[in-house]
């Protein structure tokens, strides 16, 4: 599997976890073949679990409800119609026919679990509610659910590798009640989910699919728990924020919902832009330049520069616009760049970056994110994080031109998956005898990522998703954050793909941003996690009833 996709679909799994991507789930109805293997219960899906709990934020005590279950889409909206609140064919229809006569050419479904927090006691329909998804593609929601919003927080001090269990949950005085209802949705294949019929990963993993999966979704959500005329907010992280440019553009067009919010975390829109894979793409020198700010942030943080700044902001202003003056012309030469031009270049590089000038000319000027990674500190035998770059870990093959894993992914995720199989058992009692899928490698393999939608066969940018959906609904407002010590998906790529969005100066003016100095899961340090929510909370209360 590409770097790329792991990164992907461990995303959010750690936002993206290692580069491994995720183990799958399982399955419903024997009778039908299945994407996944079938889960040890006889009632599937399970009925909800409703609980109830009390969280401190800033000193406020909110009551909440918590609901765990599963919902189930179809394939298609005609599908969809026609399953009933359980999820089952409703009496009558063709789906319940076809299922009734030849269960293993039934139609495909999607199961996807969830965790539904609200305050209790409030009226619904003035309380906003947030839709909350982590990325992959292939990832679970356990990593914003127990790292950022939720009522209870997995404890990651520093920014070295946890100790082994025990690990230790605690109260989260971040957690975003304060502003908004929260439902922390699995994607499909993840968590409790399952997939269902014939093709059923073919029908759901995918750009377009997958978002028109979690449309759905909401679509059902809000008739069964009856929040329509709630105000709705959409909080993607990695992958996460993909999925959202797609999902508000069907919510906008398709299905006739206004958002009055899309938050976006770790965002990645245009995939020719990555620096996980930049060599497959040749001639597209734009991923180096927008990662390299990314790279001095880094070299910055381990004091690995020539001429160590006291500030980190001064220098990211400056090698911004040395990346995108300077340092874009001489890629633009190619073959053209004179031998002097090239050293004189690659001495700056060296400067703003450390890694020796002499590695810069022997890389054409390009150096990739797994080359960055992997040199750094090459000379202390430690690899650089990938999600983190504040993270270091021992470096597997000293010889390897490439890092082999991402430290931060390593350090962290135990800690994630073995509290979250405690918590839901215990606490929300909900998932005995299921097996919680926090990966899914056969869906970040399988992802159909090309997209025609708007005449782009090269490689997946979903730009104009996003576009439309902000021209369609002026009123609907973005905000974007993003960690400086994030190489997965670096902080100035995404600031450039939204000042590159097709809409006017007075639609853009309803994008707001945000930089902190953390990495791609910003909540993993304790300070960017206080300053996330604070700045989150802000967003959405600025917008919940706006105009009324």
């Amino acid at each position: 599997m590409s770097r790329k996709f792991s990164l992907l679909s461990i995303l959010l799994a750690t936002s993206t976890l290692a580069f491994t991507p995720f183990a799958r789930a399982a399955g419903k109805t024997p009778a039908a073949k299945s994407a996944t293997p079938a889960q040890s219960t006889e009632t599937y899906p399970p009925p909800d679990s409703v609980t109830h709990g009390a969280v401190t934020i800033d000193g406020q005590n909110i009551n909440y409800t918590a609901v765990a279950g599963i919902l189930t889409v179809g394939a298609t909206d005609g599908q969809d119609a026609q399953l009933g609140p359980n999820g089952n064919p409703m009496p009558g229809t063709q789906l319940a026919a076809t299922e009734s006569k030849n269960p293993a050419k039934a139609p495909p479904e999607a199961h996807m679990s969830f965790v539904y927090y609200y305050k209790s006691g409030a009226r619904r329909a003035d309380r906003p509610i947030t839709f909350i998804y982590n990325g992959g593609p292939g990832s679970s929601t356990v990593w914003l659910l127990l790292g950022a919003f939720g009522p209870e927080r997995v404890l990651t001090p520093g920014d070295t590798h946890l100790p082994p269990a025990p690990y230790k949950l605690e109260p989260n005085p971040n957690c975003l009640l304060d502003a908004s209802d929260l439902v922390f949705i699995d994607a499909p294949g993840t968590g409790f989910g399952t997939l269902t019929g014939k093709n059923a990963g073919k029908a759901f993993w995918g750009v377009h699919q997958d978002a028109r999966a979690f449309a759905r979704f909401i679509q059902r959500f809000l008739s069964e728990y009856h929040r329509w005329d709630s105000p709705k907010y959409l909080l993607g992280e990695s992958y996460g924020t993909t999925r959202s440019a797609v999902l508000a553009n069907d919510l906008e067009n398709d299905q006739t919902i206004d958002l009055n919010g899309v938050v976006l975390l770790s965002q990645i829109f245009n995939f020719t832009s990555d620096i996980d894979e930049p060599a497959a793409n040749p001639g597209i020198d734009l991923p180096y330049e927008l990662a390299l700010p990314t790279y001095a942030a880094t070299a910055w943080f381990h004091k690995d520069l020539p001429q160590q700044p006291a500030h980190l902001l001064p220098l990211l202003k400056e090698v911004e616009a040395y990346a995108m003056g300077p340092y874009r012309d001489a890629l633009t030469k190619g073959t053209n760049l004179s031998s002097a031009e090239e050293r004189q270049v690659a001495e700056k590089l060296h400067q703003y970056t450390g890694l020796p000038a002499s590695y810069w000319v022997k890389a054409d000027l390009r150096v990739s994110g797994p080359e960055f990674e992997k040199t750094l500190q090459t000379g202390k035998d430690l690899t650089t994080g990938r999600l983190d770059t504040r993270f270091s870990g021992p470096t597997i093959d000293p010889l390897s031109e490439n890092a082999q894993y991402d430290p931060q992914s390593a350090a962290i995720s135990s800690a994630y998956i073995s509290l979250f199989n405690r918590y839901v058992r215990q606490v929300l009692k909900f998932g005995q005898g299921l097996t919680y899928v926090g990966f899914n490698a056969n869906s970040n393999n399988q992802w159909q990522w090309t997209s025609m939608k708007y005449g782009n066969p090269s490689g997946t940018n979903v730009s104009n998703d996003l576009a439309d959906a902000m021209k369609m609904n002026p009123r609907l407002k973005v905000m974007v954050n993003g960690g400086y010590f994030d190489l997965a998906t670096p902080f100035y790529a995404a600031r450039y793909e939204d000042k590159h969005l097709p809409i006017s100066p007075s639609v853009a003016s309803n994008i707001q941003y945000h930089w902190y100095k953390s990495g791609h899961m910003i909540y993993v340090r304790a300070a960017a996690a206080k300053e996330l929510h604070n700045n989150v909370a802000a967003f959405i209360k600025s917008t919940d009833h706006e105009g009324q």
